[in-house]
């Protein structure tokens, strides 16, 4: 069994949702942040950085949500498998996102860690502009309906994607990118989702 170690509306959720909809057995350990143990040894040896989330698995800790996502894919499903015409694809937008989208929008949410609190205002407006480009590109990437971002089935990277676009919906409305709107509101459908998510509200990922 698979133990989670989570916390809510981080990106433990785009792992947990992955975990309900491949049907894996898993514990959800919420972890207690107010008492420090991000910080506590016993975390930091599952994730040195005393980040969220951490996945305890048969093969050791695992940590940072694309390698997750990459091993648990690898192991169950909702991707395409190693050696499948589209694995090079997927494997590239799944980095893609990792590597772009989600740290870019961070800044967002915590400047200060990228420049200083005196530097703030210039980095949101500079991540803006970058979320705006890399959406855009990851629209058009699902324009082309592939496998490993489908719109009619679920997917790691679908949901990698849905739970980043959820955190800045306000500003950034998945009705704005048609085809990535599309992919969000068919997981929106998923037990994984409804289960998961049943305290956001029936569409947490299109309108946030």
């Amino acid at each position: 069994m698979y133990i989670l170690h989570s916390w809510p509306d981080t990106a433990s959720l785009i792992v947990e949702l992955v975990l309900l909809d491949l049907g894996q057995p898993f514990e959800s350990r919420q972890i207690d942040r107010a008492a420090g143990a991000l910080d506590s040894p016993a975390y930091r040896a599952m994730h040195p950085l005393g980040l969220i989330p951490a996945l305890e698995t048969p093969d050791g800790p695992m940590f940072e949500t694309a390698a997750i996502l990459l091993y648990l894919s690898e192991r169950h499903g909702l991707a395409p498998a190693p050696g499948a015409a589209d694995r090079a694809a997927f494997l590239k937008w799944l980095f893609f996102t990792s590597s772009n989208l989600h740290p870019t929008l961070l800044q967002t949410f915590y400047p200060e860690r990228t420049a200083g609190a005196e530097s703030s205002a210039d980095v949101v407006a500079h991540a803006r502009v970058k979320l705006k480009q890399f959406l855009s590109i990851l629209n058009d990437v699902a324009e082309t309906r592939p496998a490993y971002l489908s719109d009619t089935a679920p997917t790691v990277l679908g949901y990698y994607i849905a739970v980043l676009m959820r955190w800045i919906a306000a500003d950034f409305p998945s009705t704005d990118y048609p085809a990535l709107h599309r992919v969000l509101s068919y997981l929106e459908t998923r037990p994984a989702t409804k289960s998961a998510a049943a305290e956001m509200g029936p569409h947490p990922f299109t309108q946030g």
